[in-house]
């Protein structure tokens, strides 16, 4: 059912399809893998995720902090909405409307082809994954007013873009496949920015 949801923006209970309301985002938290009771996420629901960042953990202060912070109430509790519904989807509409040049779309396409090509790599980054890398460059381009793409934008989100794209041969931290695309960002070719 998540896959549907992601996918293709519906979910069908008993037989019947129901569509979601827009905007709908899927935001999730993965605990280590090897916490009793989880398992990994096959690679094609893994696929889905536009983006997997890695927050890590809270320095000394920041841990104090929270603690301090939840002793009476739950700050959560107060959140305020700083973006309305239709705004966000006037924003997502701007954003389409970002342009991406050939040559940027190439770029796309090298890196992408680098990590299927990589002797590291079992698995490289998708279709899907550079369709991905294409929409979260222009939001990039987008949130430093631009509008056309440049290839900083697509250098900057490529990593944790594509980080839970790609399949390993050996089993290695998730460091060490972040140094293994920053390896092929290294590798592959940057277009000239007159050319973008």
């Amino acid at each position: 059912a998540l896959l549907e949801v992601m996918e293709e923006k519906h979910v069908t209970v008993d037989g019947k399809t129901y569509p979601l309301p827009k905007p709908f985002h899927v935001i999730a938290t993965q605990n280590p893998i090897g916490s009793h009771g989880t398992q990994p996420l096959p690679q094609s629901q893994l696929d889905r995720f536009t983006m997997k960042i890695s927050i890590g953990y809270p320095d000394f202060q920041s841990q104090v902090d929270l603690l301090r912070d939840r002793q009476t109430e739950q700050p959560l509790d107060q959140v305020q909405n700083v973006l309305g519904k239709e705004e966000l989807l006037d924003i997502q509409k701007e954003v389409n409307f970002v342009h991406v040049s050939d040559h940027i779309l190439e770029y796309i396409t090298h890196l992408t082809l680098a990590t299927r090509n990589h002797p590291s790599i079992i698995q490289g980054v998708s279709p899907r994954g550079a369709l991905a890398l294409s929409r979260v460059a222009k939001a990039k381009a987008y949130i430093l007013n631009r509008d056309y793409v440049v290839p900083e934008d697509v250098i900057d989100t490529f990593v944790d873009t594509c980080n839970h794209r790609i399949v390993l041969k050996a089993k290695i931290s998730e460091e060490q496949s972040k140094e293994v695309l920053n390896e092929i960002l290294k590798e592959v070719k940057t277009p000239d920015i007159q050319n973008v």
